[in-house]
């Protein structure tokens, strides 16, 4: 395998915006956060409709067929994005998200953003991490549940459309979900003085449970059946050895290419042997989450709301009942937390020599309300804590489907925030659920 060169990241705008972080990392941290609010006021889906983003920034919104895709301007009245309402439905809610993806950018209202960029030699940077925010924006995190069968790319091809999306934001975000250990990668072409086209690895997405791998930046092998996807939705498969050092089966299909190019990107599905896992997927197990199922130290998760400062009903009440100093513990040290300050915090209280109760402040108020009481961001921050705790004790986590049941919360989102901040981290989580209710017998 090819040692991958890392990016040097040489775009002023993303250079502004990343600082000292890495750009990929902080523009999937900034279009996140803008997600999960979206979430937590209301916003539903599939298909998720990036208006409601815009809005919730308060950005004008119109339409003009003189546009090519989508562009981005700044006026008096705040920014604004005119799109092409010709184009496929598809390509108008990725182009309108991808223009949003450009307000994360400290720079935006400095000159007009077309999409797809002005074709300066590292505007390519500033276009991809746009991409990627916009795979965020219109197929979120939460928008599908994790699967086991990977199906092949062309069937993926059609699967896509049901959620209205772009083939690129559909492969990202099923390589997030995945409990199989696969990545996906998408390149694009260069054109050398002889005519040549090279291939280079734009950035690579992989499940939690796959290996870890540095492919960004990675030249594509002459030889490789990335090149023989020379139209949009051109498909090739073949099993190849220059990913790993191992041979290993990918499936690559052609998509749109950056403006001013000839060629089409091309986005790779690479499916690693099971042999090749990096992490164990989430247990999901029908049981009780106080009679935790692995040995050594355990953590055990609850959601809380911020004006909580006893235990109230449900998996909480029972947990009370079960360890009651802990739950004293638990208020002795929350009565000292302003309620403004509570949320995101994870407040810990030993139940016994193995048993750490891992409280999650991560819901809003309690009782009826027109949203839901979740608050997704503040419960990742939670989650954080919780994967400190337990890899510096090593510990296993364990929980029932928190947030689903008062706060209101989507599992899918959830389980994917679990994946991301645990999974990815090496550590063991089992979630807990209700066995099923045995059916009687009807008698006639």
């Amino acid at each position: 395998m090819t040692s991958a060169p890392s990016i040097n990241w040489t775009n002023s705008s993303v250079r502004a915006f990343a600082k000292n972080s890495d750009p990929r990392l902080a523009i999937e941290k900034a279009a996140r956060e803008l997600v999960l609010k979206a979430r937590e006021k209301g916003w539903e889906g599939p298909p998720f409709n990036p208006l409601h983003i815009a809005e919730m920034l308060g950005v004008q919104m119109e339409a003009n067929s003189s546009v090519a895709d989508a562009r981005l301007l700044a006026t008096d009245m705040g920014p604004k994005i005119q799109f092409n309402p010709q184009q496929p439905r598809e390509r108008v809610r990725f182009s309108i998200a991808h223009e949003i993806a450009h307000l994360l950018f400290p720079d935006w209202s400095e000159q007009i953003r077309n999409r797809g960029g002005d074709q300066t030699p590292d505007d390519w940077q500033l276009e991809m991490l746009c991409n990627l925010a916009a795979s965020e924006f219109v197929l979120p995190i939460g928008s599908l549940s994790a699967t086991e069968n990977i199906l092949p790319i062309e069937d993926l091809m059609r699967e896509r459309r049901k959620y209205d999306v772009s083939a690129e934001a559909y492969l990202i975000r099923l390589a997030k979900i995945s409990s199989q250990p696969i990545g996906i990668f998408v390149s694009s072409p260069t054109v050398i003085e002889d005519g040549t086209r090279r291939y280079k690895i734009d950035y690579f997405v992989s499940s939690p449970t796959a290996p870890k791998m540095r492919l960004t930046g990675m030249a594509i092998p002459d030889d490789s059946i990335v090149h023989r996807c020379t139209a949009i939705g051109h498909t090739d498969r073949a099993v190849e050895s220059w990913v790993t050092d191992a041979p290993t089966q990918i499936e690559c299909v052609g998509l749109t290419a950056y403006p001013g190019s000839l060629y089409p990107r091309v986005a790779g599905l690479v499916r690693f042997d099971r042999s090749q896992e990096n992490h164990l997927p989430i247990r999901l197990l029908h049981g009780d989450v106080l009679e935790p199922r692995n040995g050594g130290k355990k953590i055990i998760c609850q959601l809380v709301n911020d004006k909580a400062v006893k235990w109230g009903g449900g998996v909480a009440r029972k947990i009370a009942k079960r360890f009651p100093s802990a739950e004293e513990a638990y208020s002795e040290q929350v009565k000292f937390i302003r309620q403004r300050n509570r949320l995101g915090r994870a407040i810990f209280s030993e139940a016994n020599d193995s048993i750490t109760i891992a409280s999650l402040i991560g819901q809003e108020g309690f009782g009826p309300s027109l949203f839901p009481r979740i608050r997704y961001s503040a419960l990742q921050s939670c989650l954080e804590q919780v994967a400190d705790r337990a890899a510096s004790i090593g510990a296993s986590i364990h929980m029932p489907k928190i947030g689903t049941g008062s706060a209101g919360g989507d599992w899918s989102t959830i389980e994917e925030i679990l994946d991301d901040v645990m999974v990815r981290a090496g550590l063991i989580v089992t979630v807990y659920d209700v066995p099923p209710k045995r059916v009687q017998l009807e008698l006639l």
